[in-house]
């Protein structure tokens, strides 16, 4: 059945092209040499391994892979489909070799590569394509939007792209491509006079795909002419946050594993959760494909097994190869991690954070711990300012590392986020100056987790409480509104009324009450519940801030079943 449906899937694509083979490479080179289109391939690797699928012309261009650009992870996922359909033969160095080649020289620029960050970095969030609502809505109903605007191509490679969806997965002819029917003929003229769009939705996509993200940019010409291994060696300071732990500071030592330009490191990080004052020690390894975008693992000094030990990193590195920024994750679906800025550390003093920035107008004074790299030794409370009527009292402490200040906000002082500025220093941190806490903001204000622990894995929710204060208009949620950080807060689950009597709250999972991570129950049908259903279902998560009167704050979380098929390239890390 297996071979069979291979089979199907390979007859199917010439009559999806009406009935006419894939261009031959003669053609392909005909059509290409019109437009000076195409990247030619000079790694004999790649012309050794892929060259009896994918012919050669006489620029050297070859068929399908001279006509694309994408990230790491996109070249992986095309290795790996031409190893389990087409019987590729691969040693995992050869691979590895052809994924560095392919994304070097058949890449993106990081101006291309940026809008798509979310992807690689797997950012648990909702992503909205606004280019064109008829192309997102065709693709974003299989994947996410990310996997399409990560990549360039030619026109003919949109449009064997799509024929290749519908040979592979037939299910995407309706889920995608034919859901809504055809348009109506007879449709009415848009509201401005113009013709009705009587395209296909396939043509539809084609069309603003090959014109918006076409294989030859200004982009990729000016990269690619300038593209050079970083120089990345030295340390780097580090200043991050984690949901649910809060902000996260320390320094970061990169060697080079190989010779001076190297692509590939060796990293030894030291941070602190300034919230908790946990350290941890980190130990890993990088590679940097495309002259920026870093992909690597680390490992915690210590950890117990099974303990989400393993970290992924994938960051961005900035044209001089002073800062850096990305994610760092883990979990079984990349639901735990760090959102990470990286700096050169120079001989300069380098200011990063304040952790607990709260400062009550007319309150006692209270102590601000600020983290940074390089911080003197001997500060004067005249050289820290926190803006008018807001008075730095004494220097409790100081390490090269981290300050500790006392400081009073006036009672004339304006409320709102404050720049912390220490002379001498780069870099900013910021405090909040508030009268009163008005109200709590849960986040994500829409959660997902996934049942699991039987057959799949279970996928977690963090969520944290924000303490906001109301802005000069006196109203909640409004743009003028002054975040005053992260609080402690109390977590409970109560029923959202999405089903009548299904009870949700009871079978779904549990929450920690103190630190907000949400548990879900186990995978599988549940003879307790009504219909021995499975675990799924709505909740409504609370937080409450203890202050003189309690305020309380809530978000939706929905729980649904596994991810049965996952996407990801773990391996362009190793």
């Amino acid at each position: 059945m297996r071979r069979f449906g291979l089979l199907f899937a390979f007859t199917l694509i010439p009559a999806i092209l009406g009935g006419q083979q894939p261009p031959a490479p003669e053609s392909r080179s005909a059509n290409a040499d019109a437009v000076d289109e195409g990247i030619p391939v000079t790694s004999d690797l790649v012309k050794q391994k892929c060259g009896s699928c994918h012919r050669a012309d006489d620029k050297g261009r070859m068929t399908r892979i001279s006509y694309r650009r994408t990230t790491p992870e996109g070249w992986e996922e095309t290795i790996k489909r031409m190893v389990s359909l087409n019987n590729v033969k691969l040693q995992p160095a050869e691979a590895r070799d052809i994924v560095r080649y392919l994304a070097d020289h058949h890449g993106l620029a990081p101006e291309e590569a940026k809008p798509a960050a979310f992807e690689a970095e797997r950012e648990m969030i909702e992503y909205k394509y606004a280019g064109d609502k008829d192309t997102e809505h065709t693709c974003s109903s299989c994947h996410s939007m990310g996997r399409v605007i990560s990549q360039r191509r030619t026109k003919e490679e949109w449009e064997l792209l799509i024929a290749m969806h519908r040979g592979y997965y037939p299910l995407s002819d309706f889920q995608a491509f034919r859901r809504l029917g055809p348009v109506p003929r007879d449709q009415a003229p848009a509201a401005d006079g113009r013709p009705p769009d009587n395209r296909h939705p396939m043509e539809k996509a084609v069309a603003h795909l090959s014109s918006t993200f076409p294989l030859t940019t200004a982009e990729w010409s000016a990269w690619a002419a300038t593209m050079r291994p970083p120089r990345l060696q030295g340390k780097w300071a580090l200043s991050g946050k984690q949901p649910g732990k809060g902000p996260v500071f320390g320094h970061v030592v990169i060697t080079p594993a190989g010779g001076t330009d190297s692509s590939e490191f060796t990293t030894e990080t030291t941070f602190t959760y300034a919230r908790s004052g946990e350290t941890v020690k980190r130990t890993g390894r990088a590679i940097v494909y495309t002259g920026y975008q870093w992909r690597g693992r680390s490992d915690q000094s210590g950890a117990a097994a099974g303990s989400n030990n393993a970290w992924r990193e994938v960051l961005f590195v900035d044209r001089d190869w002073r800062r850096a920024e990305g994610r760092w994750f883990t979990g079984a679906y990349d639901e735990f991690g760090i959102d990470v800025q990286l700096e050169r550390v120079g001989a300069d003093p380098v200011v990063l954070g304040v952790v607990n920035p709260m400062i009550k107008i007319g309150g006692p004074a209270q102590e601000l711990r600020i983290y940074g790299a390089n911080l003197p030794a001997a500060v004067q409370p005249s050289d820290l300012n926190f803006g008018p009527n807001v008075t730095v009292e004494r220097v409790v402490s100081a390490t090269p590392e981290l300050l500790t200040v006392s400081v009073n906000a006036a009672s004339g002082a304006t409320p709102g986020r404050r720049d912390v500025i220490l002379a001498g220093a780069s870099g900013h941190g910021t405090a909040a100056v508030y009268n009163v806490v008005d109200y709590v903001k849960v986040l994500p204000e829409a959660g997902l987790a996934r049942v699991g622990g039987a057959n799949f894995p279970k996928g977690f929710q963090q969520f944290e409480a924000v303490a906001f204060a109301n802005g000069p208009d006196g109203k909640p949620n409004t743009k003028d509104d002054v975040e005053l950080g992260p609080v402690d807060a109390t977590w409970s689950i109560e029923e959202y009324t999405a089903t009548y009597d299904d009870d949700d709250k009871d079978f779904v999972g549990t929450i920690d009450p103190s630190t907000g991570l949400f548990t879900p129950n186990l995978d599988g049908p549940n003879p307790k519940r009504r219909h021995g259903t499975n675990n799924y279902g709505d909740v409504w998560v609370v937080a409450t801030y203890q202050q003189p009167k309690p305020i309380k704050g809530r978000a939706h979380l929905l729980v649904t079943v596994p991810l049965y098929m996952k996407w990801d390239q773990p391996e362009v890390s190793r």
